[in-house]
């Protein structure tokens, strides 16, 4: 299946993708796309739905996160070895994990507003991984089995903040649309393998970021059984797993950087793809 939500903020509404890539509006039985829906229970139910004679809605307008109620936004940084190569970096030999706060959600078309002095903002195209089931010190064999789906995420990034700024890297990771999710959540069922997607990244029409999760250090069977060590994964919760190289940190000779007016356009295969365009600081962006 693939899961979506779609409508003004906070006016959102639940909708399925069916097999002809028709919205189709689920208002009529159920309220929301909400966390507890993508357990195995919440997502058989849905698989059961008969979408023949649930309206087709033509022009859905905004596309909205995939899902209300994520509890943790966790991310996992330097998992492509060229990217930690590029980023000067060198390869972790266990995870590095960092979180972004859940305040900096978007939908996967939404404006990306830089923040106020921002120069150093970047961009990066990750494949996200939604849990659905409670895992804790869940075995690697198992880990799969408490996946709900996959989504494309923009990890967008302000690097002076995130590296020159002192402390963690969270400072600039989260903040306000810098979390782009979506456009759907595509259920496990239909991705076989996590680890054999393509994914690009292109600015202003131009590819920067081209790879695959075949090319991860940390696979996501093991992300997610290392992740479940440290803290309990509960459904909803969003596990993004990091960058293949192609960011703006790391071009040669002289890093680029995103600017107001530039486009963003990235994809993961069969995940859908994501559209945004940058903002000068503008607050009514962000709240509106």
């Amino acid at each position: 299946m693939k899961i979506m939500r779609y409508g003004p903020k906070g006016q959102e509404k639940p909708a399925l993708l069916d097999d002809q890539g028709r919205v189709r509006d689920l208002s009529r039985l159920v309220t929301d796309i909400t966390s507890a829906m993508l357990t195995p229970t919440g997502l058989a139910r849905l698989a059961a739905v008969d979408l023949t004679p649930l309206p087709v809605i033509d022009n859905p307008g905004r596309i909205a996160p995939p899902w209300t109620g994520i509890g943790k936004f966790l991310c996992v940084g330097l998992n492509y070895a060229d990217h930690a190569a590029e980023s000067g970096l060198p390869v972790p030999k266990e995870p590095v994990l960092f979180t972004k706060p859940t305040s900096c959600i978007v939908g996967p078309n939404d404006p990306v507003v830089l923040p106020q002095g921002s120069l150093k903002s970047d961009w990066e195209v990750e494949l996200g991984v939604v849990i659905g089931s409670k895992a804790r010190y869940v075995s690697e064999a198992d880990a799969l089995s408490h996946v709900a789906g996959y989504c494309v995420v923009n990890d967008v990034s302000e690097r002076e903040y995130q590296i020159e700024r002192g402390g963690t890297w969270d400072k600039g990771k989260g903040c306000d649309t810098f979390g782009p999710i979506g456009p759907y959540l595509v259920t496990a069922d239909e991705v076989p393998d996590p680890q054999q997607l393509d994914m690009w990244l292109d600015i202003n029409g131009k590819r920067t970021q081209t790879g695959s999760t075949r090319t991860m250090i940390f696979g996501v069977a093991h992300l997610v059984s290392y992740i479940s060590r440290f803290m309990t994964l509960y459904p909803g919760d969003l596990i993004t797993t990091g960058t293949p190289p192609g960011v703006g940190m790391g071009h040669k000779p002289t890093p680029i950087y995103l600017k107001p007016g530039d486009t963003i356009r990235l994809s993961v295969q069969g995940l859908g793809e994501q559209n945004q365009t940058v903002h000068a600081w503008n607050p009514d962006l962000i709240d509106g």
